[in-house]
């Protein structure tokens, strides 16, 4: 029986956190078992465990890469106050809201990660501050400790903004308490630059 390689390992689990990850954010991760999840990467559920030690090792990955692939997009957008309120438009957005699979995990997930072991919770702090910091350094480069929380508490208006609005029946309504998150996200942010 021939054994595959390290290379092989390595794309089978980058496979099954992206499907995995896709299918957290969509379905809940309560809502998502390891026979979906290894259904969706095209593998059996016995090849879950040469993988991950338990599902909370998949939980806890997921996490830390998909912060970690928000913080790559928010670092490479954010380069200026231009490109912060991009990254706040695209954020608050109808597309965005409208396919959480492809978004957020914090407007996803959030609920359950703060349910989750510790380990997850110390990946999503690890990760949710790394992109903080960044922003903060943008608009406050002199100082950017200054406008962490500012930055930290325009990050927790965003993402209630997209929960609330992904929860609306009324679109209109959605869309409204979009626009108006943008709106309370930028004056927030202006206040954190005036003061760095």
């Amino acid at each position: 029986m021939a054994r595959y390689g390290k290379e092989h390992k390595e794309a089978t689990r980058q496979r099954i956190t992206e499907t995995a990850g896709r299918r957290f954010k969509q379905d809940g991760i309560d809502g998502s078992g390891i026979a979906t999840l290894m259904a969706d990467a095209g593998l059996t559920n016995g090849a879950f465990y040469a993988h991950f030690e338990s599902k909370d090792d998949l939980v806890a990955t997921i996490v830390a890469d998909q912060l970690r692939g928000q913080r790559e997009w928010i670092s490479s957008t954010a380069t200026d106050r231009a490109g912060i309120e991009r990254i706040v438009r695209e954020y608050l957005s109808p597309t965005h809201r409208d396919n959480p699979a492809e978004g957020c995990p914090s407007a996803a997930l959030l609920d359950e990660i703060g349910r989750c072991p510790d380990v997850t919770k110390q990946a999503y702090t690890a990760g949710v501050l790394g992109f903080i910091d960044d922003i903060a350094v943008v608009l406050a480069p002199n100082d950017p400790e200054s406008a962490r929380a500012k930055v930290l508490s325009v990050y927790a208006l965003m993402v209630g903004t997209l929960q609330l609005s992904r929860a609306l029946a009324d679109r209109q309504l959605a869309d409204q308490v979009l626009e108006q998150g943008i709106q309370n996200a930028l004056t927030v942010l202006d206040t954190a630059e005036a003061t760095a």
